[in-house]
């Protein structure tokens, strides 16, 4: 794997990490988007494989806020990552885009635009006809203004029903957060929960009906965790409804986490995907 900050048209920088990057003459690359909560290294094992699978470059980058990349603005909007995937795609010369999570939210939106020739994501946190719901954002801000970060994780955490802890009753998970305070992953988590709330308003801002996804690339596969929240569901239906070249696929035993777990069975779909 190597590494390299490159520089966007406003100005900014971006962490860059590829994997297989000695094969790059055996055609295009893949881009991967990265998830909220989560840095470009969480991808390390899914891209090796994904790179080997297919025998072609795989990019992941760090989005503003995470690592050395830029600091993500307060009034972050979804086009500041489309204009960054942009920058990314052309500097490494590639048409194929990977997104995971919120990841494919941006993916999603951004294929409408660019010169994505085939796109694939996983659990798109894309907000379809109001599909994506965040009444907890109040309690989150009232717990961030008191100080109470282990608060404030829990009741994001809960919001986003996205991992095992998420069930637990919200006095017992602030307890655990307090717990786990000290742990790489929990330091991840409190250093990345503030751009993680914004990237959840900024998918219910840019709520739309799954119509304009009509825009999107031929070639569109959409993947769905079989023990993900409901809710990615529900949208990627109604986008798979509309799109009629797209491709779904239900990953059985699967949930949120399965792209950071790189099973051999979603490694496979996706470099028959991409491989046309």
């Amino acid at each position: 794997m190597t590494s390299e900050n490159i520089n966007t048209p406003d100005g900014g920088t971006l962490e860059l990490f590829s994997t297989g990057a000695e094969l790059a003459s055996a055609g295009s690359g893949v881009v991967v988007v990265p998830a909220s909560m989560v840095t470009a290294a969480d991808y390390t094992k899914f891209a090796q494989k994904l790179s080997a699978a297919l025998g072609r470059p795989v990019h992941t980058f760090n989005r503003r806020g995470r690592g050395s990349s830029s600091p993500q603005a307060e009034d972050y909007t979804l086009d500041a990552d489309i204009r960054d995937l942009d920058a990314v795609m052309k500097h490494t010369s590639s048409t194929d885009v990977f997104g995971h999570s919120f990841g494919g939210a941006v993916a999603l939106h951004a294929a409408r635009t660019l010169p994505v020739e085939r796109l694939a994501v996983y659990d798109p946190a894309v907000s379809v006809n109001h599909s994506v719901k965040a009444d907890w954002t109040a309690e989150y801000e009232r717990a961030t203004a008191a100080g109470d970060d282990d608060r404030a994780l829990a009741v994001l955490t809960k919001g986003l029903k996205t991992g095992a802890f998420s069930r637990m009753p919200l006095s017992m998970l602030t307890i655990a957060n307090k717990l786990t305070a000290g742990t790489h992953v929990g330091k991840q988590m409190r250093e990345l929960m503030r751009t993680g709330v914004r990237e959840v308003k900024a998918i219910i801002a840019a709520d739309m009906p799954a119509e304009p996804f009509q825009e999107l690339p031929l070639e569109t596969l959409i993947i769905v965790g079989e023990k993900s929240p409901a809710y990615f569901g529900v949208a990627c239906g109604q986008i798979h409804d509309v799109l009629s070249g797209s491709s779904y696929t239900i990953l059985h035993g699967a949930g949120h986490d399965g792209v950071l777990r790189a099973p051999d069975k979603l490694i496979t779909e996706l470099s028959d995907f991409f491989a046309g």
